[in-house]
């Protein structure tokens, strides 16, 4: 009797620790059980590593024909390639960078300890955050040269000239994009370039915005990883 009478006053003495203790607890057995927390620094990071490699080769594939109108190197030598094909963000923003981010996602080491998770959290950040800068310049430099439509001979009130036709004048005006009819008189040289911009863009866009959305992922996941750092002390990254 005396015994439960101690047990309820240190009970209502400390309700708020009691409290912190269970949520802990809890927080602990969730991450626990759940075989992608036990393992989140290599298995989650190796995933996301793993896909992001195709799409950055997707990238540079699509930005080198970019500089290859109907597969010719005249146009590059002359300076006839748009310039945003010609800063290359595909390459080595998009591309390479993006292979270095994704490289550090799937390098393994044989360490534990809370102090090495929270270094390795933070490894996985700066790479993350490497590959988020440079697949929004990618996918931004595409929008833009995907939008201006690309440079061509064009027989236009001056004459032949090497212009971009296609070009938005005014702000707000009707893309080229929704009017179809436009892009074959457009161009007189290169042939088939409007389809050409129009399409590898597209390509470069699609393959940066699913690099963003899978390192925002990651992002996510490692700083949910670093809040909840002591659930994860256990956690333990195989060599490979």
């Amino acid at each position: 009797m005396q015994q439960d009478c101690i047990i309820a006053e240190d009970s209502t003495e400390h309700p708020r620790k009691h409290l912190t203790t269970v949520i802990l607890k809890l927080f602990s057995t969730v991450f626990q059980q759940d075989p992608c927390a036990e393992m989140c620094v290599g298995h989650c990071s190796r995933s996301v590593g793993t896909a992001l490699i195709p799409i950055a080769i997707i990238c540079m594939v699509a930005n080198v024909l970019l500089l290859f109108p109907d597969m010719k190197s005249q146009y590059l030598t002359e300076r006839h390639v748009t310039t945003e094909a010609m800063l290359c963000s595909g390459i080595w923003a998009s591309g390479l960078l993006v292979l270095v981010a994704a490289r550090g996602f799937t390098t393994r080491y044989e360490k534990t300890g809370c102090c090495y998770f929270t270094a390795e959290v933070f490894r996985k950040l700066g790479y993350t955050c490497l590959a988020i800068v440079a697949a929004g310049l990618c996918f931004v430099v595409s929008g833009t040269g995907l939008t201006r439509g690309p440079l061509c001979l064009h027989n236009g009130t001056e004459g032949l000239k090497w212009e971009r036709p296609l070009k938005p004048v005014k702000s707000g005006e009707f893309l080229y994009l929704y009017d179809p009819e436009r892009w074959a008189s457009a161009c007189v040289e290169p042939q088939r370039v409007v389809i050409w911009n129009i399409v590898l863009f597209s390509v470069l866009m699609a393959a940066s915005g699913l690099e963003l959305v899978l390192c925002l992922l990651h992002l996510l996941t490692a700083i949910l990883e670093l809040m909840f750092g002591r659930a994860f002390c256990k956690n333990k990254v195989v060599p490979a």
